[in-house]
C-alpha cells in the first residue's frame, strides 16, 4: 500500500494515514500561555476548545482528551466536541475510542460533515476502502465544497487503482484554491502511478516551487511533504534540482 497523507487542519505524524478534520468552530483564540495547573480551573467552555486544540497541536493528547471530557460533561449534547475528541483518539492511537465518538456525533447530528469524513479516515486506516469512500461520498453530499473530503476521497480512489477518477476528485478539489501543494502532490502521485511521468514530475516541481523557501523547520506538514514529493520524483530518477 502506497504511504500517503490524509489532510486536516493541524495534522499529525500517523506513518499510514493523516487526513482527520478538525472541526473549524474550534477557532483561535489570541491567549496568554496557560501552565498546566490552570486547566482544572479553566471555566469558559471556548477558552477550553481553543486550549484543547493548542494542547492537540502540541501532541498533548491526554490533557486535550480531559479538557473535552469537561465539556461533553456538562453539554452531552453537543456534536462537534465528540468530533473532535474523536480526531484526538484517533491521533493518540484509540481507534475504537475514535469510532464511538463519531458514531455518538452522527447520532447527535447526522448533518455534520467533517464527522464522516473522520469516520472514514477510520474505515481507510484500516483498509476498508470501500466503507471510506461511502463515508466520503456522503461528507461530499452534505457539503459539496469540502476540499478535504475530495482530496481523501481521491486518495482512496488511488489506493483501489482508479486513477482517472481519483485525478477527477484532485481537479475537482483544486476548483476551491484551497490546500494547492497538497493536491498537486497527490495528483502528480496518482499519475505517477498511472504511469503519466511527464504530468507527475510536473505537478512535483509544483509542490517543490512553492516549498522552495522552506529553510526552517517551522511548518513541518509542509516540511514533511517537501520530503515526500522528493522521494517520489527521485523514484523516477530525478533529483530535486535538475
Amino acid at each position: 500500500m502506497d504511504s500517503y497523507s490524509f489532510l486536516n487542519s493541524h495534522t499529525h505524524n500517523n506513518p499510514l494515514y493523516k487526513r482527520n478534520n478538525w472541526q473549524s468552530s474550534y477557532n483561535s483564540y489570541n491567549q496568554k500561555e496557560l501552565a498546566d495547573s490552570d486547566i482544572g480551573t479553566l471555566k469558559d467552555e471556548k477558552y477550553m476548545r481553543s486550549y484543547a486544540l493548542k494542547l492537540a497541536h502540541q501532541g498533548e493528547y491526554t490533557k486535550a482528551i480531559a479538557l473535552l471530557d469537561r465539556i461533553i460533561d456538562s453539554h452531552p449534547e453537543n456534536a462537534i466536541d465528540y468530533n473532535n475528541r474523536g480526531l484526538i483518539y484517533f491521533q493518540s492511537g484509540h481507534a475504537q475510542k475514535a469510532l464511538l465518538d463519531y458514531n455518538t456525533a452522527m447520532q447527535l447530528n447526522p448533518r455534520l460533515a467533517s464527522v464522516y469524513n473522520n469516520r472514514a479516515n477510520y474505515y481507510a486506516a484500516r483498509g476498508d476502502l470501500v466503507k471510506a469512500l461511502s463515508d466520503y461520498d456522503q461528507a461530499l453530499d452534505l457539503n459539496p465544497r469540502y476540499v478535504r473530503a475530495w482530496i481523501n476521497r481521491g486518495i482512496t480512489l488511488r489506493e483501489l487503482g482508479e486513477y482517472k477518477d481519483a485525478i477527477d476528485d484532485l481537479e475537482i478539489a483544486l476548483l476551491f484554491g484551497q490546500l494547492e501543494i497538497h493536491i498537486w502532490s497527490e495528483r502528480g502521485r496518482s499519475y505517477h502511478l498511472w504511469g503519466d511521468w511527464n504530468c507527475a514530475i510536473a505537478d512535483y516541481r509544483r509542490v517543490l516551487s512553492h516549498t522552495m523557501s522552506l529553510d526552517k523547520i517551522e511548518d513541518i506538514i509542509t516540511y514533511r511533504l517537501r520530503l515526500q514529493v522528493e522521494n517520489w520524483l527521485g523514484e523516477l530518477g530525478f533529483s530535486t534540482y535538475k
